[in-house]
């Protein structure tokens, strides 16, 4: 093999390319001709390694994550890597079922940094020393073309769509989501703001800014705030009955009188989606100061982002119900065993006080009256011993008839004096209640706490019940 003539007719065309993606498809297709070789060239585009152009390959893979495979390690290293035998290395990606062997070498700039890889793989017998030279000769030559381009192509609006819908499905909290969702915006639409807006039980309100809002988004949230919640509601309730839409950037044509505010801020390009359902929804509008002219594609682009964003917004606030009913007692709606026993375990020796309670002769309500009887007793009751208690202080239902406060004090009879107000609280919807009152030692664990808040409790049903007792 004249590698000396490889070289030459691989790289004769290059500088006649237009584009990054023209050099490399040369590249591969003129390489081609003089081996049998599975080739690709991949560059960094955004936060991946992309396959810019391929050629012979069983499965290509569009995307390939940084340090992922011989492929992401020659890049992050900068070093080309020579396989004999691409099964003894676990970092080799299958891209055919026969590949014996492989040479991979980084594509870099004119600096020596690396923008990409130049891989080739044999299914048969090939002398990698030689081909390993000319490989790095190849693609310098293919990475100063590219440099001169203007570097490796950027992401497409779809690419950037797919990769802004992953970092939504993963959302771990709804402000991450929000500030992906605004994030997403700015860059699909290339507009320079966004803002979320959401219903709640109050009505639509603004969803969170992003970290570093810009110079108008942070003037149009100040002045949607200060316009209040009946113009979002005209606004949401405008996408949601219309549709999409968007501004020519016109001068000359007058916004309606809902979207004045928006105009205020400085906004003279505007494209706005409904998010979710009319009812419980809201929407995305997204902003500039330029005058431009979205296009529909555009339009259609932020509509895609926003039902994502919802899809990945209702499965949030799904968990979050099913999380509450997991920890919550069906009954009452307070807590129960689950998050009691972490909050005990967190108890503050001296400071944190366990107030055991039992609803005094709920045992002749169930058999009196029937259960459904017993349980209007204990939802009043749990209504009214939280109503008595301070911000900050917790209820919990650990059993039939059975509560326990945990509250924060400074010394013992404050928390003996909460417990009084709960008795009080009790006799006022006409039932009493039993209070067993306990701190925690140094280096007590938080069941013997609770043990003897109990042993309390039950010392106060021994000398006839509705009173308070601290543990000894």
């Amino acid at each position: 093999m004249d590698h000396q003539r490889v070289i030459r007719d691989v790289t004769v065309r290059l500088p006649m390319a237009s584009t990054a993606a023209e050099a490399c498809q040369w590249t591969v297709t003129a390489l081609a001709r003089y081996t049998p070789a599975t080739i690709s060239v991949l560059l960094q585009v955004h936060d991946r390694l992309r396959c810019i152009a391929a050629t012979g390959s069983w499965q290509v893979y569009s995307t390939v994550p940084p340090a992922t495979g011989i492929v992401g390690r020659v890049y992050a290293s900068g070093r080309a890597a020579v396989i004999p035998a691409v099964t003894a290395d676990p970092g080799s990606i299958p891209v055919h079922p026969d590949a014996k062997s492989e040479l991979c070498v980084p594509v870099p700039d004119p600096s020596g940094r690396s923008i990409g890889v130049l891989d080739l793989q044999w299914s048969g017998p090939a002398d990698l020393a030689a081909w390993r030279d000319t490989a790095e000769r190849l693609a310098a030559r293919l990475g100063a073309r590219i440099v001169a381009l203007g570097g490796p192509p950027a992401e497409s609006r779809s690419e950037k769509l797919l990769r802004h819908a992953a970092a939504l499905a993963s959302a771990p909290t709804e402000w991450d989501l929000m500030h992906a969702a605004i994030t997403a915006a700015r860059e699909v639409s290339t507009l320079s703001a966004a803002v979320l807006v959401l219903a709640d039980q109050r009505g639509p309100r603004l969803g969170a800014p992003t970290a570093a809002p810009g110079e108008l988004e942070s003037r149009i949230r100040a002045e949607l705030a200060e316009s209040g919640p009946d113009a979002l509601g005209r606004m949401t309730s405008l996408a949601h009955r219309y549709g999409a839409g968007y501004t020519l950037g016109e001068a000359g044509h007058p916004p309606t009188a809902d979207h004045t505010p928006l105009t205020r801020a400085g906004a003279r390009t505007l494209v706005v989606v409904p998010v979710g359902p009319p009812d419980g929804g809201g929407l995305l509008l997204v902003a500039d100061e330029r005058l431009l002219r979205p296009d529909p594609t555009t339009v259609n682009l932020v509509e895609l982002l926003a039902n994502q964003a919802w899809s990945a917004l209702d499965r949030l606030r799904a968990l979050a119900r099913l999380r509450e009913q997991a920890s919550s007692d069906p009954l009452t709606g307070l807590r129960h065993t689950g998050p009691f026993g972490q909050r005990i375990a967190a108890a503050i020796p001296g400071r944190t006080a366990l107030l055991a309670i039992d609803v005094d002769g709920f045992k002749s309500v169930n058999d009196t009256y029937g259960h459904q009887a017993g349980d209007r007793v204990l939802v009043g009751l749990a209504r009214a011993l939280e109503g008595a208690l301070r911000h900050g202080d917790e209820l919990y239902r650990i059993g039939g008839d059975e509560f326990v406060a945990v509250i924060e004090v400074n010394r013992p009879e404050e928390a003996i004096r909460i417990a009084e107000r709960l008795t009080v609280a009790a006799r006022r919807i006409g039932r009493t209640i039993s209070v067993g009152v306990a701190l925690p030692h140094p280096g007590e664990s938080p069941d013997r706490t609770l043990r003897r808040a109990d042993q309390a409790l039950y010392a106060v049903k021994r000398y006839g019940r509705d009173g308070v007792r601290l543990a000894a």
